[in-house]
């Protein structure tokens, strides 16, 4: 990402190196002010209830009409667990209870940071939101695997199946399996 002109004082930047960096960066040519380039955090959450799992089909880009879980970008002033809270909330009306920390992927090509949480729904009840074409709650046999919008939904779904989550009389220990895809 490119920043043509300051976000201080409105004149050009330029890329250099600054003083006492080791990167890249646009730096404005007359306040000096350095603007960097971060990872976006992305969080989400796979929501569950008895035997079954929160799916969302997406009616927006990227990858309008595939499968996901409840994700978007984190805002600021919140935590990540209030904005997986928060996702769901917007995508499916769900009402959840956060349980931990599921998975984390460093995602380098399109500079994300996504985290997922398990969650419970208190109430089995999902409605599409906004950015929702449809909001179900899936049996495992029944998940759309060649329809998920994107590799993380599906590492995540396969990591939170490994652990348990939305398995009958079972309440899965998150701490018993390291983060990250099964490889």
């Amino acid at each position: 990402m490119t920043v043509r002109f300051c976000a201080v004082c409105g004149a050009a930047t330029e890329r250099r190196i600054p003083e006492d960096d080791d990167h890249n960066r646009d730096v404005c040519t007359a306040c000096g002010h350095v603007h960097y380039a971060n990872p976006k955090v992305v969080v989400g959450a796979v929501c569950v209830h008895e035997e079954k799992l929160l799916l969302c089909r997406r009616a927006i880009e990227p990858r309008r009409g595939f499968w996901t879980v409840p994700a978007g970008f984190m805002e600021l002033n919140e935590t990540a667990e209030e904005g997986a809270a928060r996702e769901a909330s917007e995508e499916a009306c769900a009402d959840i209870e956060i349980e931990g920390l599921l998975a984390c992927y460093s995602i380098k090509r399109i500079d994300q940071v996504q985290l997922f949480y398990a969650a419970r729904l208190k109430q089995p009840t999902v409605i599409a939101g906004r950015e929702t074409l449809e909001a179900e709650l899936v049996r495992w046999a029944d998940v759309p695997w060649a329809d998920l919008a994107f590799p993380t939904v599906h590492w995540v779904l396969e990591e939170a199946r490994a652990r348990g989550l939305a398995t009958r009389g079972t309440r899965p220990r998150l701490a018993d399996v390291p983060l990250g895809p099964r490889r």
